[in-house]
C-alpha cells in the first residue's frame, strides 16, 4: 500500500539535477590544464560538496570573444541549461576591441538566455592596464552596466585574487594554474549559489 501511495506523487523540486552552463573562453575551457582541474569541474565539485545536485557544462572555447559567444548561442542553448554563467570579454580586452561592441554582444547574450527562462550570472573582466585609462574605464563599466540593465547577477572580476599573481598563473601570465582555478571557484561560489536560487 505504501508503494502504491507513493507512485504518481510529484517529486520534490530539487529531485532533478540542475544543468549549469559555464559559457566562456579559455578561462572556462581549462587551457593547458588536465580536465579535472578546469573551472567547470572544480566548480561542480565545490557545489556538490555544499549539497547542490548540479552538473556544470563546459561551454568554454579558447580564444572566444563576446562576438564569438553570441554567434554560437544556438549551439549552447541546445544543451538545455537551467542556468548560465557568462564569462566572456577577456579576449575582447586583450585585443583592444571596441567596448561598445562588447556591451552590445554581452547584452544580446544575456537577454537571449533570459528570454529562454535561463537565469544568468555575469563574470566580469577588466581591461589590461596597457590600453590606457579611457579604454579601461569604458571596458570595465560594460559588465556592471549590463548586469544592472538586464537584472542579471554580477561577479565583478572573474580572475579576482588570481590576476597578476605568478604563483597562481601559468608562465604566460594570463591563464590560471589548477590552484588559480581553485581560487576563482572559491571567490565566485556565493554568487553561483545565488544563481541556483533563481532556477525555477
Amino acid at each position: 500500500m505504501l508503494l502504491a501511495g507513493l507512485i504518481g506523487r510529484p517529486g520534490p523540486a530539487w529531485a532533478d539535477t540542475v544543468r549549469l552552463l559555464a559559457f566562456g573562453d579559455s578561462l572556462t575551457a581549462g587551457y593547458n590544464l588536465p580536465q579535472e582541474a578546469a573551472f567547470p569541474v572544480q566548480l561542480e565539485q565545490a557545489l556538490r560538496d555544499r549539497g547542490h545536485d548540479v552538473t556544470v557544462l563546459n561551454g568554454g572555447v579558447s580564444g572566444d570573444t563576446t562576438a564569438g559567444g553570441r554567434a554560437r548561442l544556438d549551439w549552447v542553448l541546445a544543451q538545455d541549461p537551467d542556468a548560465a554563467i557568462v564569462a566572456l570579454g577577456g579576449n575582447d580586452g586583450l585585443r583592444g576591441l571596441d567596448p561598445a561592441d562588447t556591451r552590445a554582444n554581452l547584452t544580446a547574450i544575456v537577454t537571449r538566455f533570459q528570454d529562454a527562462g535561463i537565469p544568468v550570472l555575469i563574470a566580469g573582466m577588466k581591461a589590461p592596464p596597457n590600453l590606457g585609462r579611457d579604454y579601461g574605464q569604458a571596458f570595465n563599466s560594460v559588465f556592471p552596466d549590463v548586469a544592472e540593465e538586464t537584472g542579471a547577477l554580477l561577479y565583478p572580476f572573474f580572475l579576482e585574487g588570481v590576476a597578476a599573481d605568478p604563483a597562481l598563473n601559468q608562465p604566460d601570465g594570463i591563464h590560471p594554474t589548477a590552484d588559480g582555478v581553485a581560487v576563482m571557484v572559491e571567490g565566485i561560489l556565493p554568487q553561483v549559489e545565488a544563481l541556483l536560487d533563481r532556477v525555477e
